[in-house]
């Protein structure tokens, strides 16, 4: 699936919208992806999904999907997540292969419900990354248990090449972002409604 391909999902699901938005980080933007509005389509998150993984064993080899499980970052990557890991079972034949979260406690990302066994291997799934902070809590939540990130998987990468991890990272749409500080928005100086559109 091409970079192109992959937009005009998004466009069509109305996951990729145009305006002037507070990310996460605290930036300004005039893009933004709610990548829930493709995930609550299971043909077209599972096409997705199907794609990355295709992506991840073209570009990092069979090992990449050489894997116990698939762990992501509630709440956004859930459904990432489990996509992938369902594409990677459907490759390998595996039964065993686990989709786990990690969630949200006092503000940071922890497991709650599952555990991690040394020497395991995972791949870390998210939906959009700007900065690579969840991703980043995720990996250190599988490094710290003793078991490995064999690869990161995204649907949109739109760090401009900021994030970085130890692990490769394979993402099927890769966009610059047009950011601002909050103070040396243009649009703000426009006086263009701010949208806080979560996460």
């Amino acid at each position: 699936m091409t970079p192109g391909e992959v937009q005009e999902i998004l466009i069509e699901a109305g996951a990729l919208l145009q305006g002037h938005f507070e990310l996460r980080s605290g930036l300004h933007s005039n893009r933004f992806f709610q990548c829930a509005n493709v995930l609550r389509y299971p043909q077209m998150a599972g096409q997705l999904c199907d794609a990355l993984v295709a992506n991840m064993a073209l570009k990092l080899g069979d090992d990449a999907v050489n894997i116990d499980g698939v762990i992501a970052p509630a709440l956004g990557g859930i459904v990432v997540g489990h996509e992938v890991a369902r594409a990677v079972a459907e490759k390998t034949g595996r039964r065993d292969l686990k989709s786990i979260f990690a969630e949200k406690e006092e503000d940071k990302l922890v497991l709650r419900r599952f555990t991690i066994a040394p020497g395991e291997r995972y791949i870390v799934a998210e939906d959009v990354v700007t900065r690579g902070g969840r991703v980043q809590e995720t990996v250190d939540i599988v490094t710290g248990a003793g078991a490995e990130v064999v690869a990161i998987g995204l649907l949109v990468n739109r760090s401009g090449g900021k994030a970085s991890f130890d692990a490769p990272m394979v993402s099927l749409l890769d966009i610059e972002p047009i950011t601002w500080e909050p103070d040396h928005c243009p649009l703000c100086e426009e006086g263009k409604e701010l949208v806080h559109p979560g996460s």
